[in-house]
């Protein structure tokens, strides 16, 4: 990492570096395990060492990284185990949203999920996946956000990145991103019918469709993978 990225003076450093090694790590553009120097970090961003360690502990909370005191810290190895957990927790969250939001039918909702649904599709196009997963997010995200569930959202998110880096290296499989538009415009199809069962049915095998594969990415990258 020998590119300096200015942060915004005007705001504070920790959220900013927060926010861009956890988006590095997510991408991938950081693999497990690679190892991460705080001297470096903090030339690389032009900051003392304190908000470069403070960002670090508030990755290690969301364990995606492993601090090893007076020794090194390194980007945390996928825990499928994790994964599986946090996966758990949003499907059961969001069929109650689905559910809720089939039921409302909220037009402003449903009129931005279209938006998005056509950004994902121009994005998968262009082929640019890091684009293609936020969008994919944002789907996810004003949904929480029209129900008023916004601090669900942050509780998800903050468990999320070992299955979203499973999403990551499951994006270049072919079919998958057409997969995931169809799986989102079924589920926009369903609330706009108000049709909660289909809606539910539809996300529920949306959420399962990297997890299903979890073997073979797990054999094409096993150096990626935490062992039990």
């Amino acid at each position: 990492m020998n590119t300096v990225f200015e942060l915004d003076r005007a705001r504070h450093a920790v959220p900013q570096l927060y926010e861009l090694l956890r988006t590095r790590i997510v991408s991938l553009e950081l693999e497990p395990g690679a190892s991460l120097s705080r001297p470096q970090l903090s030339a690389e961003f032009g900051i003392s060492q304190t908000p470069v360690r403070e960002a670090l502990l508030k990755l290690a909370e969301e364990r995606l990284v492993d601090v090893f005191p007076q020794s090194a810290t390194r980007v945390s190895l996928i825990d499928v185990a994790h994964a599986q957990e946090t996966h758990f927790l949003r499907r059961a969250v969001e069929l109650e949203l689905v559910r809720d939001l089939a039921i409302k039918r909220p037009a402003a909702l449903l009129a931005h999920l279209d938006g998005l649904l056509a950004r994902q599709a121009a994005l998968r196009d262009a082929g640019d996946y890091g684009g293609f997963t936020e969008a994919d997010q944002a789907f996810h995200r004003c949904m929480y956000e029209t129900e008023g569930k916004d601090d669900l959202w942050t509780l998800v998110r903050s468990r999320s990145g070992h299955i979203d880096r499973l999403r990551r290296l499951h994006l270049p499989a072919a079919g998958k991103l057409n997969r995931i538009i169809a799986d989102h415009t079924r589920i926009v199809t369903a609330m706009r019918a108000g049709d909660v069962a289909a809606a539910q049915d539809a996300l529920r095998v949306h959420l399962s469709g990297t997890l299903e594969y979890v073997d073979t990415i797990r054999q094409a990258h096993p150096g990626y993978f935490k062992t039990r």
